[in-house]
């Protein structure tokens, strides 16, 4: 009877997708393709070497004979039919004369239940669902006349015998049938759940892949921004100071040419003079903030270890720097953009704080960058910026303009007579 259990249980263990699923799947294949010829050859040969003890006449064994051919040429038939696209429809024909020969052969001799019995573990697989207690009641009425001694019953003890065994058996066969019914439902939920957790994290997985293509997409536009914004900011520096120093210049020579008085002559030579080494100053320092120097021969962390080291030479105060983090390759924008912003608050630093100290930190987290240089001087008031210097640098609205073009952010904390605190955190992209 524990078979009845296993009817149903192929039909959840093959929708299995793990490995192990698969291969009691693969074996209960094989009981379906083979099961059947070996407990009818294993019935046979027990039936025949007993056929005595069950007084079985020569008729009936010439009969029992014909129907075991039949059931061996049924399986036959089932081994070429059982894979064609009308199993549907054969499969409930072969179920039912299968279980029909078993019956009469159990007739004949009891011991052919024995073949019979494979009717309670691919009931399932071969009927359709309503037809399942079907299929089960007459196999456990096979069964259950096996057990009382043969079919028919003899007498009224034996009527009772089968009774009570037919009982026992269907309501074992229809219990076990119900629970692996249950089971292949849960089975079935389990499946349609992990189908859709997979979709899901498809969805997922494709989101994530969208969003990092779109990230990437966000730093090139930054970037593409940053260098039209930077060569717009240069064409107005050299527009405000370049040209119209030169623009100056030539009006002072031509002043100079057009008058024949030695001391005018000398003063507006004076003013040309004096307008060319402020052109030239405005061109070296345009120059220097198109690209650092500094980084040409060292990365990011070495170039700010050497700029630190020679600004503290430079001013006399004491200044040190650390990098935290696993150091990256960083992009060349990414780079000159960190260089630039320590350079300025060091700048601003030396010119208005009087510190004592400085410290500057380089820290790679993740898929940020984030430089900080604090002071112990005298500190001021964030909300008023400090005006635009004339001896180079931008302030702090420059630094955040920095920051800015690389998708970056600068933050200021400060106070009077509490020191500054410079934070610039940029993207951390890494050298293409």
């Amino acid at each position: 009877m524990t078979g009845t259990e296993a009817a149903t249980a192929p039909a959840a263990t093959t929708r299995d997708t793990m490995p192990a699923g698969a291969s009691l799947a693969s074996r209960w294949e094989q009981f379906y393709r083979w099961g059947a010829y070996v407990l009818l050859t294993v019935s046979t040969l027990i039936s025949a070497a007993v056929a005595e003890v069950f007084s079985m006449t020569r008729g009936e064994l010439y009969a029992a004979g014909v129907l075991v051919l039949a059931a061996f040429g049924l399986q036959l038939w089932w081994g070429r039919a059982r894979h064609r696209p009308d199993r549907t429809l054969t499969a409930p024909v072969y179920y039912t004369a299968r279980t029909t020969l078993a019956f009469v052969l159990t007739w004949l001799n009891p011991l052919f239940a024995v073949f019979a019995a494979t009717g309670y573990f691919d009931v399932s697989h071969l009927l359709p669902r309503r037809a399942v207690k079907a299929g089960l009641l007459v196999t456990a009425l096979t069964l259950a006349g096996s057990q009382s001694g043969g079919l028919p019953p003899r007498g009224p003890l034996g009527w009772v015998l089968f009774g009570g065994l037919f009982v026992i058996n269907s309501s074992l066969a229809l219990l076990f049938a119900h629970l692996g019914s249950k089971e292949a439902e849960v089975a079935e939920q389990k499946a349609a759940t992990i189908a859709e957790l997979e979709r899901a994290n498809a969805r997922l997985e494709l989101a994530l892949a969208e969003n990092a293509g779109l990230h990437a997409q966000l730093l090139v536009q930054a970037r593409e921004a940053g260098v039209a914004d930077e060569r717009r900011r240069l064409a107005a520096e050299i527009h405000d100071t370049i040209a119209q120093g030169l623009t100056g210049i030539i009006a002072q020579l031509q002043v100079v040419t057009g008058t024949r008085d030695p001391d005018l002559a000398r003063a507006h030579v004076a003013r040309a003079t004096a307008l060319a080494r402020h052109s030239l100053g405005e061109a070296r320092r345009s120059v220097q903030n198109l690209s650092p120097a500094e980084l040409e021969a060292d990365a990011l962390p070495e170039a700010l270890r050497k700029t630190v080291a020679a600004w503290a030479e430079r001013t006399g105060v004491r200044a040190g720097f650390t990098v935290t983090g696993t150091e990256e390759p960083l992009h060349d924008e990414v780079a000159s953009t960190l260089l630039r912003i320590a350079q300025e608050a060091l700048a601003n630093t030396a010119r208005h704080a009087r510190a004592g100290r400085v410290g500057v930190t380089l820290s790679y987290m993740g898929d940020e960058v984030c430089l900080d240089v604090r002071d112990d001087g005298l500190g001021f008031d964030p909300a008023a910026l400090a005006p635009r210097s004339g001896t180079g640098g931008f302030g702090l609205d420059g630094m955040r303009a920095r920051a800015e073009r690389v998708a970056g952010a600068v933050t200021v904390e400060s106070g009077e007579g509490e020191g500054t605190a410079v934070s610039a955190r940029v993207p951390l992209v890494r050298h293409g």
